[in-house]
């Protein structure tokens, strides 16, 4: 019995921003790849507050290809969201979650969409085997991927990309996070599913899309949406630091009591203090963190905002925008 998909509607999902260089050669090259394997398909564009003119572009290809849809957000709101805002605007039986930058190309769809009907798999994601960039870059990339797996239940696959072809089912469940802090790595991940990776050749810039603290706060953002660790490790901490302050005071007490040697000099209580008040600052800190989020979560804003939607038309198989709460134009 062939493994062939049945339904053959796709949607190839992604996100501007700064996008103007390339969006019109990611439409022409993506359409491509989709007519070379017969699919009725719609490319959903979702416009993430690019300063430039992105969305200017995006938009004249809406207006003359009723297969292309341009989400525009009122404002930005970040990759991630804005790629999930995406995926609900998605409609085809099949989605392909792409960068529109062309550092992943448009035509690994076809193998993807081979690994997927051979597979039986219901996420078909890409990797890449060796991370480009700097040797600092790759140096303190992994530090980051080593502290964020370990302290994470889920593990998340090394040097994952945003390219991956999905399921519907797949897309129905991971749709169901509704975090405001969203770290796509880690839903992809907790979703579950068979999901099979694949290694590809990614393209790198000359200058890196985000910067040391841009990566620094993604990390502490990753790990504090998906682990309780640091939480449980002050618990353990405060633990140590009590017992080890009980052996201490014991080892003076006797010292005192036995051989009538005191405490000698004050140099020992100022680094106690120094210590003990910075290491109470940053527990407090985590706590605050944790705090902050809950803080965020429980004002149930919305995920994202959408100002208005391009299209000309719809996909032939894939319905259309009732019941999305957005007006096409």
């Amino acid at each position: 019995m062939s493994n062939s998909p049945v339904r053959r509607s796709l949607s190839i999902v992604t996100t501007l921003y700064n996008s103007a260089a390339t969006i019109e050669e990611f439409c022409r090259r993506s359409a491509a790849a989709a007519e070379a394997l017969a699919l009725s398909f719609e490319i959903v564009i979702v416009d993430d507050g690019s300063p430039d003119n992105s969305l200017a572009i995006a938009t004249r290809i809406a207006a003359v290809d009723g297969r292309v849809k341009v989400v525009e957000l009122s404002r930005n709101f970040g990759h991630h969201k804005a790629l999930m805002t995406g995926l609900m605007h998605a409609r085809g039986d099949y989605c392909l979650l792409i960068d529109s930058d062309l550092e992943e190309a448009p035509e690994l769809l076809a193998s993807f969409w081979q690994q997927l009907a051979s597979s039986g798999a219901d996420v078909v994601y890409g990797f890449q085997a060796r991370r480009a960039g700097s040797i600092f870059r790759r140096l303190s990339g992994a530090i980051a991927f080593r502290m964020f797996q370990a302290l994470i239940p889920q593990k998340i696959p090394r040097n994952l990309i945003t390219l991956r072809l999905m399921k519907r089912d797949y897309v129905d469940a991971l749709l169901l996070h509704r975090e405001h802090h969203t770290i796509l790595g880690g839903l992809w991940v907790i979703t579950g599913f068979h999901q099979l990776g694949v290694a590809v050749d990614k393209k790198t810039r000359d200058t890196p899309a985000y910067g040391f603290g841009h990566r620094w706060h993604t990390l502490i953002d990753s790990i504090s949406s998906f682990s309780e660790a640091p939480l449980v490790g002050i618990f353990y901490l405060g633990t140590a630091i009590v017992v080890l302050a009980v052996i201490v005071a014991s080892w003076l007490l006797f010292r005192r009591l036995a051989i009538g040697v005191g405490v000698a000099g004050w140099v020992s209580v100022m680094l106690s203090v120094w210590f003990l008040g910075g290491l109470a600052i940053f527990c407090i800190g985590v706590i605050g963190i944790y705090l902050s989020k809950v803080f965020v979560e429980t004002k149930n804003r919305p995920y994202t905002i959408v100002r208005r939607v391009h299209q000309i038309g719809n996909m032939d198989s894939a319905g259309d925008d009732s019941g999305t709460g957005v007006r096409s134009k």
